[in-house]
């Protein structure tokens, strides 16, 4: 029997499980580090049990620590999640001998399928086609070498007892295999506890497949269709959807039933995945085996109606499936992508630092939002950089992106870096909207995935400084709205009518005149003539950037005026801003007159406006923090994020070429590489192993 769950992970995954085990009528356990003491899968439980540390190591990889948890507060069960020890066959089996239930396999279909060499061996026993490569026990150097040069170059480095990137090299060139071998093992002992690697030929433009397998405890097996992550960067999926496009229906029953078969023969019981290399042919290989619920299991939930959690507790329990293969469902197309706090245009390093904003989009028919986080929360630096997954659903693939793109644009984050602009033009893009897909979709569209920064036009600040004074709290007479003190209209006695505003944004600055009759820029110049005026005052926010009408308040609304950070937009004046210039003249509207609005929202001192599907942070000018910066010293080359130092590798004197690795970082599980950008002495080295660092910190200065 269970009525007490304990969830062994964090984030998005902890509160998806417990939603539905609540729903079950269930009683809740989440453990958490010393840093998520206040995190909302905390908040969210109904017990909770604090591991200590900070790093995986020292919390969320702790068996003895979570198998104490559980014992403490009485719980029958526990589900490991993904990540962290899902796929660990030690805490299964000791969840096992500690007199508890894991809502996952036995140990040994883990250590069948977990380790990525096992399975590789076991699939080409049962005749299954593998990717070239080499699986073996021996994990050295020169082992790696010679199976490289016999499959050829490029290879792929994967972690043997991981995912989702982790452990995970790309090597075109011999010179490059050692170096990558190393962080490939450091990487992997850091985010699963086991360095063993596996090296196999890297297959140019297939689609991951994988199938969704589901078996309980009567030996009955079923797919539950099949899932296209095609999209994926570094390594780690983006996009995901099911069905594949293009998939024929003898296509989906052979990988189905490949799939079955392959968890049948290592007994396997709850939810698990088998991932298939598909090439142009239509030809398939087996990957590996995730023996654990994985991250896209809602499109698989949308197409089918299914509660995955659901059905893991009831197998559990000891009950048998619900339902045949044939009567399996298949209704409709869902697409999920995964909203990273990353930075796509600094090759998608992870990004730190406090949600300052953070809304989701409306609920409703075909939407759903799974996320681990609410505004005011910090993302740390030790563990996966995802803040939530926007699934849509829709009757067809057509329907769905757009609904998608439509919960996109709703979506608002500020404070940290993320990839949410990236992902809606990766759904925009026409090659994704036909379907054309293949793991290197990315790198192929990277010109208009991944566009240079451009700077900010005067569009952007004229509408950012309209939005940002129509915010602006009153700081006198705060009780008196009809007090003179109120007025933004730039009112001045005997002169023109005109504000000045100096606005900061993305590390650049600019001054903003606003007028009742116009706007205009720069310096101190005349206010604008009759035409600069007009061209103003039809400038309109990009298509991109349209709220949804129904979830923002009008510029209007007298809440906007307390800076309570609600949404506005500038497609009217406010009470206390001045008319616009159609109706000073009494003109009918006309095309010059009509504009978009634009998404903001007030946060105390800072405008978070949206444009191009980026949120910008917009403040007033600080002249004293803007010469403190510029007089800080860097020491050439600096922490991209913050994170913690793996190794030094050069020490003060020693002489390095361009592209020379210094020092190795570990954020969010991953390794970054701090390299010379060019030929130098290092002068100096300001930090050592296992020193934590935050971004913008110095690492290295270099001599030229």
């Amino acid at each position: 029997m269970i009525t007490t769950l304990l969830v062994a992970n964090r984030g998005e995954i902890a509160c998806r499980v417990m939603r539905t085990a609540k729903a079950l009528g269930l009683t809740t356990v989440a453990v958490h580090s010393a840093i998520d003491r206040n995190a909302r899968h905390v908040r969210e439980a109904d017990l909770a049990v604090d591991l200590g540390g900070a790093k995986p190591a020292d919390s969320y990889l702790r068996i003895d620590r979570i198998l104490a948890a559980a014992q403490a507060s009485g719980a029958q069960a526990i589900h490991p999640g993904y990540g962290f020890l899902s796929e660990n066959a030690g805490f299964a089996r000791a969840v096992e001998q500690a007199g508890l239930i894991f809502l996952g396999p036995p140990a040994s279909a883990i250590e069948a399928m977990g380790s990525k060499s096992a399975a590789k061996a076991l699939m080409e026993a049962a005749g299954v086609p593998l990717v070239p490569g080499y699986h073996g026990e021996a994990q050295d150097a020169d082992t790696f070498r010679a199976a490289a040069e016999r499959i050829g170059y490029p290879v792929l480095l994967k972690a043997a007892a991981g995912g989702g990137g982790k452990g995970m090299k790309v090597v075109e060139r011999e010179a490059d295999l050692a170096e990558a071998l190393a962080s490939a093992q450091r990487e992997a002992q850091s985010a699963f506890g086991d360095p063993r690697m596996l090296v196999e030929k890297y297959v140019l433009k297939p689609r991951h497949v994988e199938i969704q397998v589901f078996a309980d405890r009567h030996g009955h097996c079923l797919y539950l269709n099949e899932r296209d992550c095609s999209i994926q960067r570094r390594h780690q999926k983006v996009v995901e959807e099911a069905p594949a496009p293009g998939l024929s229906a003898d296509r989906r029953r052979a990988m189905g039933e490949a799939a079955v078969k392959a968890a049948q023969a290592i007994g396997y019981v709850g939810a698990g995945t088998v991932e298939f290399l598909l090439d142009e042919r239509g030809d398939f290989f087996f990957m590996e085996m995730n023996t654990r619920l994985q991250v896209e299991h809602p499109v698989t939930e949308a197409i089918t109606g299914l509660d995955l959690v659901a059905w893991q507790i009831r197998v559990a329990r000891g009950e048998a499936l619900p339902i045949t293969q044939e009567q399996v469902p298949l209704i409709g197309h869902a697409i999920e992508v995964r909203l990273y706090a990353e930075d796509p245009d600094n090759g998608f390093l992870p990004a730190t630092g406090t949600l300052q904003l953070y809304r989701e989009p409306a609920p409703g028919p075909g939407r759903r939002t799974d996320s681990g986080v609410c505004e005011g929360d910090a993302v740390s630096p030790f563990y996966d950089p995802m803040l939530a997954k926007l699934v849509a659903w829709g009757d067809n693939r057509e329907e769905a992106r757009l609904r998608l793109l439509s919960m996109l644009d709703e979506t608002a984050v500020g404070g940290v870096r993320t990839n949410l602009a990236f992902l809606r033009r990766v759904l925009a893009h026409p090659a994704f909207a036909a379907a054309e897909l293949d793991t290197g979709f990315i790198p192929r569209h990277e010109q208009d995935l991944l566009p240079p920064a451009a700077e900010l036009p005067d569009a952007f600040w004229q509408l950012a400084a309209e939005r940002f004074l129509a915010t602006e709290p009153a700081r006198i007479r705060p009780d008196d709205p009809q007090a003179p003190w109120q007025r933004r209209d730039g009112l001045r006695l005997g002169m023109p009518a005109h504000t000045r505003l100096h606005l900061s944004c993305n590390g650049t600055s600019r001054v903003v005149r606003l007028s009742p009759r116009g706007a205009g820029m720069a310096g101190d110049s005349c206010p604008p003539d009759r035409e600069q005026a007009r061209s103003y005052n039809s400038v309109e926010a990009p298509a991109s950037d349209r709220e949804h009408a129904r979830s923002y308040k009008s510029a209007d609304a007298p809440a906007l005026d307390q800076g309570d950070g609600d949404v506005g937009h500038t497609a009217a004046p406010g009470p206390d801003t001045a008319p616009c210039r159609s109706q000073l003249a009494g003109d009918r509207p006309t095309g010059d007159t009509v504009r978009r609005p634009l998404n903001a929202i007030r946060q105390g001192d800072t405008l978070h406006v949206q444009w191009h599907g980026e949120w910008l942070a917009v403040t007033a000018f600080d002249p004293i923090a803007e010469v403190e910066a510029s007089h800080s010293h860097h020491g050439g080359l600096t922490a991209p994020m913050n994170g913690c130092i793996v190794r030094v590798l050069v020490e003060v004197g020693q002489q390095v070429e361009a592209g020379a690795a210094l020092v190795v970082l570990e954020a969010m599980k991953m390794e970054h590489s701090i390299r010379a950008p060019q030929a130098g002495v290092v002068k100096a080295v300001y930090g050592r192993d296992g020193d934590m660092v935050s971004e913008g910190t110095s690492l290295v200065e270099l001599e030229a």
